[in-house]
């Protein structure tokens, strides 16, 4: 069965017909709320953007002309985010492309490969880093001027916003991807701080907490080679087809069960593909049953579940009978439907 276009819808608001179909109206409001969604992760990426290029051209200039390579090392930080961003909002256009006959499944998976390309590119970045930290410290320089300090206390503050901003749309759109970018400010406001306090080392230390500022880098390099490890194995997964988490497989399971008709669910597979997930699902039902009435069975809980979730994008099922009888099950032990 060809997969549909997955929109969000709000629990309760779908409408089926008849045979278990959706209205024209309930379509046209999954469309409409899939938009939505897309368009809010986009406006959140876009001001990441924004502010991230702001602070990696403030923190790279501060860093080069105070002579701080712990503000330099932060920059690459900003700057690889930017990369990343940049990844992201191309991956989310090119995902909002309806399936075709090359890609029946979509383009959804472009945020993972963007995600794990961006990763390893900030991941060998920040390593190169870490190497020319370690060759400065032994070698004297200048002392960072006292106004490198204000660029660095700054960048902690906006950090901190940015993740309290994204995690709150993240949560309320169901954007992992916007949560992980969220959590990653959170990092970001933590390896600011660290350039915080080795500048200010340095500045009320004297000459002989030079040191301080190429440790402070080495602590930034630190968090940016464990986010990039995270952001590979996380993409890494997706693209494997990992199953979800298993609370959102749990509620899959109980929302097909809550049909009367359904006796058993003998499988569920449910995979993550950019904003959205597909489910395979194996539905047991009473086998005196036509093959007609199943048929309709099946495509009444398809649509359920996709206006029941709304990160769902498409659901294939297929039925089994109750016992299915495939040479390791008990005979009995199914429910009788209700009439």
């Amino acid at each position: 069965m060809r997969p549909r276009a997955k929109v969000v819808a709000d629990r309760g608001r779908g409408e089926l017909i008849g045979g278990g179909r959706m209205t024209r109206d309930a379509t046209r409001g999954r469309e409409q709320s899939r938009a939505a969604l897309y368009r809010e992760v986009v406006a959140a990426a876009l001001l990441g953007l924004a502010v991230n290029a702001g602070l990696g051209a403030a923190k790279l200039a501060g860093g080069l002309i105070g002579h701080s390579f712990a503000l330099v090392s932060d920059a690459v930080n900003s700057l690889g985010d930017v990369v990343t961003s940049l990844a992201v909002l191309f991956a989310l256009r090119l995902a909002q492309r309806p399936p075709d006959r090359e890609h029946p499944y979509g383009h959804t998976r472009a945020e993972a490969i963007a995600g794990l390309a961006v990763s390893l590119l900030v991941l060998g970045s920040a390593l190169l880093v870490g190497v020319e930290a370690f060759r400065r410290l032994p070698l004297a320089h200048e002392v960072p001027p006292g106004w490198t300090l204000a660029i660095a206390g700054a960048n902690v503050v906006i950090k901190e916003v940015l993740f309290r901003y994204k995690i709150r749309i993240g949560r309320r759109t169901g954007s992992s991807a916007l949560v992980a970018n969220a959590w990653d400010h959170r990092a970001d406001a933590f390896s600011a701080l660290a350039v915080l306090i080795g500048l200010g080392m340095v500045r009320w230390g004297g000459p002989s907490y030079l040191f301080a500022d190429e440790l402070a880098a080495l602590v930034v390099v630190a968090i940016i080679v464990r986010s990039a490890a995270s952001l590979v194995w996380e993409s890494a997964q997706e693209l494997m087809d990992a199953q979800a988490e298993g609370a959102f497989v749990s509620l899959i399971e109980a929302e097909a069960l809550a049909d009367p008709q359904v006796l058993g669910v003998e499988t569920l597979w449910v995979r993550k593909s950019g904003l959205e997930y597909f489910a395979d699902i194996h539905l047991e039902l009473d086998p005196s049953l036509t093959i007609a009435e199943g048929h309709r069975i099946g495509h009444r809980v398809k649509d359920r579940l996709l206006l029941a979730f709304p990160t769902l994008r498409d659901v294939l099922v297929h039925l089994e009978p109750c016992p299915h009888g495939h040479g390791h099950e008990e005979p009995g032990g199914c429910p009788i439907p209700e009439d």
